[in-house]
Order: C-alpha cells, then structure tokens, then sequence
C-alpha cells in the first residue's frame, strides 16, 4: 500500500504556447515512470486509439465521455477531463499503487489558482499534492506583447467555452497564469533573438517570486529532473499568490465567515440550483459538504468554488450515523439565518 502522496504537476499556458508538447516529451521521456494524465481534449497529446492496452474504467476504446480513463500501452493512464475533475480523482486514488506520477493540463484560458486550491479539499489532499504548476510562455508572442501565438483563436476558445465563467483580457490571463508558477518554460526560445529573449525574461520577473525560476526550452525539451519532483506542495501556499481574479474581499486581512447549516435529506437538483443562486447572490467564495438524498444509501459529496460545482457519492452512510445534510459556506459577511431561510425555501 503506498503512503506517501502522489505527486501532481500542472501544467497550464495559453493555446498555442507549447503545453501539449511539453507533456508529450515527458511521456515521451518518463523512462518507466507510472504517469497518470487529464487533459481536455484525448486527441490533442497525439495519442492514437490503436496504442489503448485496456479500458480501465469501464470504457469503450471509441466514442468515450469525457472523464473517463485508459490504460495505455506503455502503463500511462489518460483520461480527458471537463467537469468530471473531482470523479476522475477519485478514481485515480483508488488506483493510487499504480501512479508514481500524475500529469494535468489545463486549457489554455484555465485559472490555475483555483485549480492548486482544489487539492486542498481533504478527498484530494489524502492522496495528492501539488509538486509544482509549470507555466508555459510563448517566448515570441510575449515579445510582440500578444501573450499567445494566435490572439484570435484564443478568442474563439473563449467564445466555445460554455463554462467559462470569467471574462479577462489575454494580459490578465497572462498574469495569473505566472502567479501561480513555481517553475515557467519559456517555449520557441529559438524563434526570437537575444534580445527578445532578455525582454520576455524581465517582464515575467516582474510577475513571479523571486524563487520562481525560468528555463528556456526548444520543442519542449527540458530535463524531466527540472520538471518533476519539484516537491514545492503548492497547494499549501497558493492562497497567498495573488491573482487577478481573486474576490475583491481577500483583499483585505479580515478572517473569513465560515458557517455550517445542517439540513435532512434534499432534493439533488433543488438544492444545486439553491446553491447557485446563493452564491450568485452572497459573497460565498467556497461551498463543501455533505448531503443526504431521500432513499439513497449513498452519501453525496457537494465541492464549490464560486460558481462552479461538483456533486458526486463518495460512500455509503454507516449504520452508526444519520443520514443528514451538512453544508459549509466559506465567504464574507454571510448570514447563517438567511442563508438558511433561502434554503429552506428553495427546498419547500
């Protein structure tokens, strides 16, 4: 049985800037390495169907639904991923003898921040930590100050994205991207002179810790021993990198609400419809807990950070506990008794 946790690296950067094929040298270079990979699109790492050993998760090798997960040939597992991350983690921990290694990509309009704090949430942290988030900068398009290689597409990106739920500009973006890093791949280094290359050094020092180092790289070329086992456990540190995203309220040094409302068995659809128009409402940042369906013997796990959920069973209830309703609600200036009463009515 493996203890330590397993070790996940994230790799993010706008579309274009060279991620995919930075993840494709480390598989290409895991030299025996058990690497377990999400990503958004199957296809994009080049991965051909015919290479598939087995369907490890009770999947067909064709026409498969995001978030679920295959064996490789070569003892990887992929899985693609959109809002099936905190399933397809679990599922990844109950595998966890058989990953040394975990590999994310985010797409290229990701927040990594919220991403990093995910792994906060104790069905995450249990078994994973954050070994580093590599950010991945095309070294021409920073020089020319279009911060991705084709603006456009990004755009078009944006605009398919149904689930996006912020609107910055490709410059914001480019900052929180680096605010998160803990390692940043300069890529296509060999597309822009020497100079360029200073230019785009400097402006990326002027977003990142001094700590944060940066490496040059050409096709994605960079020694696996700089991109993994970095054991900077990010998630332990990333609330305190600004973003430019974060809640107007973290500005300031006030504690934060946390309150608990306790409710018996619900309605599933009700009550996320209840919990998305509260937080739509209140300033709620994070949403967790538990919840009880009338005649299910399985307890569903609710997980929120701002408008985004995820709601999944996690385990039976035991015969020693009852079967109720728990909510955290983590924001500022919360009211546990109107939350509570907007509850109670969404529910009626």
């Amino acid at each position: 049985m493996q203890t330590t946790k397993i070790p996940a690296t994230i790799v993010t950067g706008f579309l274009g800037s060279g991620k995919t094929t930075l993840m494709r040298h480390i598989l290409e270079q895991a030299q025996g390495l058990r690497v377990a990979v999400i990503v958004n699109e199957f296809g994009e790492l080049g991965i051909d169907g015919e290479i598939l050993k087995t369907c490890a998760i009770g999947c067909a090798e064709e026409g498969a639904e995001p978030g679920q997960i295959y064996e490789l040939a070569n003892g990887c597992m992929c899985c693609t991923v959109q809002e099936e991350f905190f399933p397809v983690m679990k599922a990844l921990a109950e595998r966890r003898n058989d990953i040394d290694v975990l590999l994310i990509e985010t797409s290229g309009l990701a927040l990594p921040k919220p991403l990093v704090q995910a792994f906060q949430w104790p069905e995450i942290a249990s078994v994973f930590t954050v070994d580093s988030v590599v950010t991945v900068v095309d070294t021409p398009a920073a020089a020319a100050g279009q911060f991705a290689h084709d603006p456009q597409a990004v755009d078009a990106q944006r605009k398919d994205d149904p689930n996006l739920d912020h609107d910055a500009s490709l410059h914001e973006l480019f900052e929180d991207q680096l605010s998160a890093a803990d390692l940043v791949v300069l890529s296509k280094a060999d597309l822009v002179t020497p100079e360029q290359l200073a230019q785009v050094r400097a402006m990326v020092a002027e977003e990142v810790p001094a700590e944060v180092k940066m490496i040059e790289a050409v096709q994605g070329s960079v020694p696996l021993s700089v991109l993994l086992g970095q054991q900077r456990a990010a998630e332990q540190h990333i609330d305190a990198r600004h973003s430019n995203h974060d809640h107007d309220e973290d500005h300031d040094h006030d504690e934060f609400d946390s309150l608990f409302i306790d409710l018996g068995a619900v309605d599933r659809d009700r009550l996320m419809q209840a919990l998305q128009a509260i937080v739509q409402k209140h300033a709620v940042l994070r949403v967790k807990g538990f919840v009880a369906l009338p005649g299910k013997k399985m307890r569903l796990l609710v997980q929120g950070v701002g408008r985004r959920f995820d709601a999944y069973f996690d385990r039976a209830w035991r015969e020693d506990e009852k079967a109720a309703t728990r909510l955290v609600f983590i924001g500022k200036g919360l009211n546990a008794e109107v939350l509570q009463q907007e509850l109670h009515t969404a529910l009626a």
